[in-house]
Parts: structure tokens; C-alpha cells; sequence
């Protein structure tokens, strides 16, 4: 039975990037569950799919095979046979996994192949569910967390970085509604687990972030 950390907290808040530098440090495999569902979400996007028709969202997601690679530590998304890393994150992508990823017949597809990383593995697991929902009994449990404002202004630097067009009042805005949507949605909806802890990285680099995570592990890893 693996070690698993579970960090979930709003779009922006830096997850993925803390997750990835925190689960390199103390040796363990990163899961990034945000990943998954943006590959079922590309796979969706090109089969034309309204998730509102449960029927047609049944029959793709039938068709629609999910799995994970590993290459240089680095997790790798395959949409059947295509390695679609590189695809998944773009805002329209991200805008169907936020709409699809409440679904729950979109849910189930993927719970399983969660539970099952986190037995086999030490893993560091990020999303908006992983500590109320995916792995309710993990060890450790952090909900990590930022200013809308600072969210925003991440996002915007990392899109114009990309040199991707965009505008800070767009992101902004993005950033409120998906809050909104996941933290309202009926099936698992994004919040604080009562025995996780909340870490607000507004004001804290990347490395003060991680530092403080891996820290919390390895007292957890030592009770």
C-alpha cells in the first residue's frame, strides 16, 4: 500500500506545478487527475460531443480509451494510442473538462484507475476531489489555494509566455466561473476536506510552497 498525498484546490492555484516539484523531492510518482480528464475532454472536443446528451456522451466515452505513461519521471496522457500531452491544455480544452469533469458517468470512467495508482504507488495526487472523493483516507491532505487576482496573473504569464493572445480581464473572468462551476457543482464538488490543510500560496514562491508540502510528508511518512 503506497503513501498518497492528496492536494486539491481551485484552477490556478498552481497544483500541477506544486505537485510535480514536491513528488520529485520526496521520490514518489505525480498523478495529475486535471490531466486525465483533459484528455477525455480533447477526446469529446473531437467527436463532437454535447455532454448535456447523455446518450451520445456514453456511447463516445465507450470509445474513448485513457492511459498514463511515465518517461523521464514525466507523466505522459495517451487518447488510445496518441500521446496528446502536448494537446490538453489549451482554453478550450480546459473549458470542456470543466463542463464534462462534472458528469458523473465521466467521473466513474477514471475513479478506479485513481484508487488503483494510489495502492500500488507513492504517489502525490492533485484535482478538485483526490482528498473528499478519490482517496478519502490518504495520509496527508492539503488544500492549496490562491487569490483570484493571483491566479489570474499566473495564468496570463504563462499563456503570453506561450504567446498565446489573451487578456488579464479574460483569464479573470474564466478563473470566477470555473470557481464557480466546480464549487457548485451536484456530483463532487471542489472544497477543504475537514482534516486537510489549507495552504494559501498568494504570497508564496513555488519553492516555499513545495518546501512546506514536503515537509507536512515527511513528518506524516514518519507517525
Amino acid at each position: 500500500m503506497g503513501f498518497a498525498i492528496a492536494i486539491d484546490g481551485p484552477a490556478g492555484a498552481g497544483k500541477s506545478t506544486i505537485a510535480r516539484g514536491a513528488a520529485k523531492k520526496l521520490g514518489f510518482i505525480y498523478v495529475d487527475t486535471g490531466a486525465m480528464y483533459r484528455t477525455i475532454a480533447l477526446g469529446l472536443l473531437r467527436m463532437g460531443v454535447d455532454c448535456s446528451d447523455e446518450a451520445a456522451l456514453a456511447k463516445a466515452l465507450d470509445q474513448i480509451t485513457v492511459s498514463i505513461g511515465y518517461s523521464g519521471g514525466e507523466q505522459q496522457m495517451m487518447l488510445g494510442e496518441e500521446n496528446v500531452t502536448g494537446l490538453i491544455r489549451t482554453e478550450e480544452v480546459s473549458r470542456m473538462a470543466s463542463i464534462s469533469s462534472a458528469v458523473p458517468m465521466v467521473r466513474e470512467k477514471l475513479l478506479q484507475m485513481q484508487r488503483d495508482l494510489a495502492a500500488a504507488h507513492n504517489v502525490i495526487m492533485d484535482g478538485r476531489d483526490i482528498g473528499t472523493r478519490i482517496l478519502p483516507d490518504a495520509p496527508l491532505k492539503i488544500y492549496l489555494t490562491a487569490s483570484i487576482e493571483a491566479r489570474a496573473q499566473r495564468r496570463f504569464k504563462e499563456m503570453t509566455e506561450k504567446g498565446t493572445a489573451c487578456t488579464i480581464e479574460e483569464i479573470r473572468a474564466d478563473i470566477e466561473e470555473r470557481d464557480l462551476r466546480d464549487m457548485n457543482r451536484e456530483i463532487a464538488p471542489l472544497r477543504q476536506a475537514e482534516d486537510a490543510v489549507l495552504v494559501d500560496s498568494s504570497d508564496m514562491t513555488i519553492a516555499e510552497v513545495t518546501s512546506r508540502i514536503t515537509g507536512l510528508a515527511r513528518e506524516r511518512m514518519q507517525q
